[in-house]
């Protein structure tokens, strides 16, 4: 189709646009390249600038905080278990079939009943001195030893020629004045007796001294001890008629049940205080001193104070691991037992989890800053960053509770430092 001359002059106007157009770009692009050298030469002027103050950087955004001078306490925390402690068998001396046994939980005072065998109680007192031998105005093996003196008196020839002690006589030998003196009984001494009185004393029995002496009048207020308690009123007091503890007891798994013999562990028992006993590192047990302060927190949220009381002194290694013997590695551990002071504050809880927390190292009037203080250099180390920007080396110390000691011919007490963001 043939076009008109006015349709040329529209198709080429818009192939070639109009040079006003093309100079003004030009001049922009001009504009533009003059300012980006501006800025270069500025930024190499500042940059450049104050080498002697140390390398910095344009202020960056985060939280200022100040470097503080105080104490840094390292703590750490090991997992423990909350109890009674240990629990360790009843040291019962009778003799007999179990005829009754406590609930496990129950918790048995002086003169309070342990357990019945042949149905006669088997009683707790308070002492340190184990119940050894009977207590009874006579001893048994004194008496035994007279009485077989006594026969061999009457088999053998007097030179004399008197007969036995107690026989007729000529009246040459006297035996028959020192038979009754030799019958006479026998006063018991030695500590255990005054622990016995001691005990009897304290639940409230009176007319007797306490002292090493199982007197007469011993005898009688064991009678009336006896008959408050429904036994037979001898005056003596068996071997195994009583048990001694430290003081109250809390009754543990029972061995035995009734019906059974009485054996080595028939009954257990602990103290009636709760404690916690850790599985510490036999590695990193150094904290665990007799008489180190710690902190249990509770499953409950709370915590109470505490004391270490006894160190184990054989490791134990974990089940299934550890070196010959089954008591070495680095995975040992040792039994470590914390006493807690306040009873009230542990609340209802007999058993669980708790955490328990001790001071490892300490350090005193130290420069410090929040650990997120810390910057890498590009030299290596760690340094802070100025409130202006600048960088300064630091040496680090003890890291204790989100913080770090620090120190350096820079650092100061006051001194704003960036934590980075």
């Amino acid at each position: 189709m043939t076009q008109t001359h006015s349709e040329r002059q529209a198709e080429a106007a818009i192939q070639a646009p109009p040079r006003a157009k093309r100079g003004r770009r030009t001049a922009l692009i001009a504009s533009a390249v003059t300012l980006v050298a501006a800025v270069a030469v500025v930024g190499t002027l500042e940059l450049g600038g104050g080498a002697d103050e140390g390398p910095s950087a344009p202020p960056r955004s985060g939280s200022i905080v100040s470097v503080t001078r105080t104490t840094l306490t390292e703590r750490t925390s090991v997992e423990g278990e909350l109890g009674y402690g240990t629990e360790l068998p009843l040291p019962v001396k009778a003799q007999g079939t179990v005829t009754w046994l406590p609930e496990t939980g129950a918790t048995v005072e002086r003169g309070g009943e342990l357990l019945r065998v042949d149905d006669r109680p088997v009683i707790l007192l308070y002492g340190s001195l184990p119940m050894y031998r009977d207590l009874a105005l006579t001893a048994q093996e004194e008496e035994q030893g007279e009485e077989e003196q006594q026969g061999e008196d009457r088999t053998s020839p007097k030179t004399s020629g008197s007969p036995a002690p107690g026989g007729a006589g000529d009246g040459g030998d006297t035996g028959s004045t020192d038979a009754p003196s030799s019958r006479a009984p026998r006063e018991l001494r030695g500590g255990d007796v005054r622990q016995f009185e001691t005990n009897l004393a304290a639940l409230g029995y009176t007319g007797f001294t306490v002292d090493d002496r199982f007197t007469d009048s011993t005898a009688a207020v064991v009678k009336r001890w006896q008959k408050s308690l429904g036994l037979q009123q001898t005056g003596a007091v068996g071997a195994g008629d009583v048990i001694y503890s430290a003081g109250t007891v809390r009754i543990g798994r029972a061995g035995g049940r009734p019906g059974s013999a009485v054996g080595e562990n028939t009954l257990t028992y602990t103290g009636t205080s709760r404690k916690v006993v850790v599985s510490a590192s036999a590695a990193h047990a150094s904290w665990a001193v007799r008489g180190a302060a710690v902190t249990v927190t509770l499953p409950t949220g709370g915590s109470v104070k505490g004391t270490v009381a006894s160190v184990g002194k054989q490791a134990t290694a974990p089940e299934g691991g550890g070196g010959e013997g089954g008591s070495g590695g680095p995975d040992a551990t040792i039994p470590v037992t914390v006493t807690l002071q306040d009873q009230k504050a542990v609340g209802q809880l007999e058993s669980g989890p708790v955490t328990v927390e001790y001071v490892g190292r300490e350090v005193k009037d130290v420069l410090t800053v929040p650990v997120s203080a810390l910057v890498a250099l590009a030299e290596g180390g760690h340094g802070l960053e100025t409130e202006e920007g600048r960088f300064v080396a630091v040496k680090t110390g003890l890291f204790a509770d989100g913080a770090v000691e620090v120190s350096g011919p820079t650092v100061r007490e006051g001194l704003k430092v960036r934590i980075p963001e």
